[in-house]
């Protein structure tokens, strides 16, 4: 998409949906907020829509255009409001309704990379208290335990011993009825942005506390992120032909992220799609936009072009 060409009018009235009332509420109302402030300096006629307050009826009832989706983890980023808003034939940002669900649903996505022979760290799914010490013998500690349907890393622990699973496990299951366990990699932690159909640089993430948890992602500020970083050119052009495969085998529409871990000998392995990534000044979308040269603004924009309805 050409932003020297655009016209804000073209988009005319344009609703940003954000907060909501999911456990990423506070990270969705500080992405929104950038989102909207953006787009209004680019002379978008764009507004705050916060669905926890107002009922999605009144986009239709107010003849809003399109919808900008700043919304984070349940009821908007698991294909819930895209539902809504095909329903109303109102054009949205990001994926459609089935792909948004699938990427929710960490449990899901992986059979799928599975099947299609992507690599993924092992991992067992549970729905109930195990034998935590055959678990352990099988995948091998340390642990990463994780609700199934969740983001921002709410709930997740990492376990170093079999006393630690079954706290971590109920931490997990206040959040989903199934709840992950995966097999730690311990070669780093890396992450592809995907815009209208092509990879954007490759980040690294660094945190300086044990893994890179809600606090490390919105709240610290020495978790390092590097960009160029430090691949190959080669290694670099694989992680992001995986991060496309990843997100096109879901059926990712628009924009996203595609999240990984590598292994010390140099493989990468697929940890989850975001369908709609965060947006603020510690988000790793606009950090890699940035890289090659379009601004925040523009981000946006180009963002906001993309919408569709299913």
């Amino acid at each position: 998409m050409n932003n020297s060409i655009i016209s804000p009018s073209q988009f005319g009235k344009v609703a940003v949906l954000f907060g909501g009332r999911s456990a990423e509420r506070e990270v969705s109302l500080k992405s929104g907020t950038a989102v909207l402030k953006a787009l209004q300096k680019s002379g978008v006629i764009a507004h705050a829509f916060d669905p926890s307050i107002r009922p999605l009826q009144a986009l239709k009832d107010e003849k809003f255009d399109r919808a900008f989706i700043a919304l984070h983890g349940r009821y908007g980023e698991d294909g819930t409001v895209q539902g809504a808003l095909e329903m109303m034939g109102i054009p949205y940002t990001g994926s459609g309704v089935m792909a948004s669900a699938i990427a929710m649903d960490k449990w899901r996505s992986k059979m799928i990379w599975q099947a299609n022979g992507l690599p993924i760290p092992e991992y067992e799914a549970l729905t109930a208290p195990s034998d935590w010490n055959a678990l352990a013998d099988h995948l091998d500690l340390p642990l990463f335990v994780k609700p199934a349907n969740e983001g921002s890393s709410v709930g997740i622990s990492k376990v170093k011993t079999v006393e630690e699973i079954p706290v971590a496990y109920a931490e997990a299951a206040k959040h989903d009825k199934v709840v992950i366990f995966e097999s730690f990699v311990s070669g780093g932690e890396y992450t592809v942005a995907i815009l209208n159909g092509r990879a954007l640089p490759v980040i690294k993430i660094e945190p300086r506390n044990e893994f890179y948890d809600y606090e490390a992602k919105y709240l610290r500020d020495d978790t390092r992120y590097l960009c160029p970083c430090g691949l190959s050119k080669e290694q670099e052009s694989e992680m992001q032909r995986l991060a496309k495969e990843a997100f096109s085998l879901i059926g990712g529409e628009g924009w996203g992220r595609v999240d990984f871990l590598r292994s010390e000998d140099g493989k990468a392995y697929l940890l989850e799609v975001n369908t709609s990534p965060g947006m603020t000044d510690h988000s790793l979308v606009p950090m890699a936009a940035k890289h090659t040269g379009i601004s925040f603004e523009q981000l946006v924009l180009e963002i906001l072009g993309g919408a569709h309805v299913g």
